[in-house]
């Protein structure tokens, strides 16, 4: 007999997938990405009664750049369901990505049951150490052996992400246990307190302290630890008059319309000539590593503070004449107590602005055009998602001047094709008062098209656009240096409007470059899920 309203209405046993659900949504998690399956049903039985809301991605891919879009907007940890085996296996990529950019990211799935590991009988999604495989790339991988174990997890997730540096974990919880009785009081499953914000070693923020009151010249580096320290942040800019540049991860930490801002332009040699000038160079939050500076490494002529969370980052790939572990916002402050009060003037900015915008210009001119349609286009207050496409490594993410972090959402050091749709979709789920607009370029679009469909599906107000270069053009160029003739680059394109349509979005083409902006506004205005294509002239 088939089951009635009522009776998938009835009260149920209390399992270790709703302790775990219950434990997460105690941290305010409303969100959770990820696809249902045979495995995994436990951990999607209490999320309605649990007042939250589950987005079906796709692809487990696509699930892992959805929470990480999702967790920008929010400051909590982006949480994906996986089943196990190959759903598991889909997001791998997300949590790589994780993990290299330092975003807080908490992936739970069914694992085989207790006394079976390793078994090798043929089971369903049966693989050989989904623990081990999951470690290799996150912070850490945990398969748990009680339902408080697994609790405990949870809460272990949760101090990594407030204390330390950001990054994946995973909890893999048994199949038999998931779906058990489970024994976890109330009091256990609830918020842990966050503890109090790591302060600096009084020492070493009096003697950064003395050198940066002595500075003429200083520059402040901000990168992706930073940016829950805008205010902070901004005041050291002003008290020291320290022109600032940050990573792509860190832009937008400093208003970029701040007349200190150089914009997130460390990858240009004009922007790190600047940092390299400083007499002291301040670096909040950052390992300077080579994907974000487009070089093997700074070589700043003067003494140089460094302040982390995390300690292993103080001298990594470039050594600190002072190193301070801590909280940046709070280690700011204490570094503001110490120095001389009252704000130092403005420096003059406009060579190094003028050398900035000449490098960007030069780059790729007609990429760099199409872009700075694209960024007139954008309501200031938007969210801009991109991809690893050259329409936004090469230009717009150099044009594009946010007030804000965490609105343009990137991934400067893994470089995955296939992270800006799954991830605009994340960002709009949590910020529906801000308009979200994906860019990308037709190969970075392809890796995530089955994404059109979940935005249609969530009712998002989502606007893409492709920027059509014919495939993979940065390859091409790279195939052609090296003496290869062109092969595997240059893919056969879908009609992208038709193709939009018939997902239930809105497909626009265009034509004309000098119709780009106009396209977008009205996309953008019109509502629901919109994408606008445009061929980008062969050179």
């Amino acid at each position: 007999m088939a089951e009635t309203q009522a009776d998938l209405a009835a009260p149920y046993a209390d399992t270790a997938g709703r302790a775990v659900l219950e434990t997460i949504r105690a941290y305010g998690v409303t969100t959770v990405f990820g696809i249902p399956g045979t495995h995994n049903l436990e951990l999607y039985r209490p999320l309605a009664d649990l007042g939250i809301r589950a987005v079906t991605n796709r692809h487990e891919q696509g699930s892992g750049y959805g929470a990480d879009g999702w967790a920008q907007q929010t400051g909590l940890p982006g949480v994906v369901i996986t089943t196990s085996g190959p759903g598991l296996q889909n997001a791998m990529s997300a949590i790589g990505t994780a993990f290299c950019e330092s975003r807080p990211l908490l992936v739970l799935s069914p694992g085989v049951p207790l006394g079976d590991e390793f078994s090798d009988v043929g089971t369903l999604h049966e693989t050989k150490d989904a623990s081990a495989m999951v470690g290799a790339i996150a912070e850490w991988s945990r398969r748990v052996m009680s339902a408080a174990e697994a609790v405990d997890a949870v809460h272990d997730a949760f101090e990594l992400f407030r204390t330390g540096r950001p990054r994946p974990v995973h909890i893999e919880i048994p199949l038999d246990l998931l779906e058990s009785p489970a024994e976890v009081p109330a009091a256990a499953r609830a918020a842990r307190p966050a503890p109090a914000a790591a302060r600096g070693d009084e020492s070493a923020i009096r003697e950064a302290a003395a050198m940066l009151a002595a500075a003429d010249a200083p520059v402040i580096i901000v990168g992706g630890g930073a940016t829950r320290a805008v205010r902070e942040v901004t005041a050291l800019a002003e008290r020291l008059g320290a022109p600032v540049l940050t990573t792509l991860n860190g832009k937008g930490t400093l208003d970029e319309r701040h007349p200190l801002s150089l914009g997130s332009n460390l990858r240009l040699v004009a922007g790190r000539e600047v940092a390299e000038s400083a007499d002291v160079l301040v670096v909040l939050g950052s390992k300077l590593g080579e994907a974000e500076l487009w070089a093997p490494r700074l070589e700043p002529r003067g003494r140089v503070v460094r302040i982390d969370r995390s300690a292993a980052q103080v001298d990594k790939n470039l050594e600190a004449s002072v190193g301070i572990v801590g909280d940046t916002a709070a280690v700011i402050e204490e570094l503001l107590a110490a120095l001389p009060a009252g704000d130092r003037a403005e420096p003059d900015l406009a060579a190094a602005k003028r050398a900035i915008a000449e490098e960007i210009r030069a780059t790729a001119p007609e990429t760099v055009a199409l872009a700075e349609s694209i960024a007139q286009a954008v309501p200031e207050d938007a969210i801009v998602a991109g991809d690893s496409s050259q329409i936004i490594y090469l230009a717009l993410a150099n044009v594009l001047r946010r007030s804000r972090p965490h609105s343009l959402l990137y991934t400067p050091t893994y470089a995955t094709l296939g992270y800006g749709l799954p991830a605009a979709i994340g960002a709009r789920v949590a910020q529906a008062g801000r308009p979200v607009v994906a860019v990308l370029g037709d190969g970075a679009l392809m890796f995530a098209v089955n994404e059109l469909m979940t935005a249609v599906e969530q009712r998002l107000d989502l606007t893409i656009v492709c920027v059509d270069n014919g495939g993979y053009a940065e390859i091409k160029q790279n195939e052609l240096d090296r003496g290869i003739r062109p092969i595997g680059v240059d893919l056969v394109q879908p009609d992208w409007a038709a193709l939009a349509t018939a997902f239930g979005a809105t497909g626009r083409r265009v034509d004309d470059a000098d119709e780009l902006g106009d396209a977008i506004r009205t996309a953008i205005a019109a509502g629901g899920v919109q994408l606008v294509h445009i061929r980008q002239p062969r050179g």
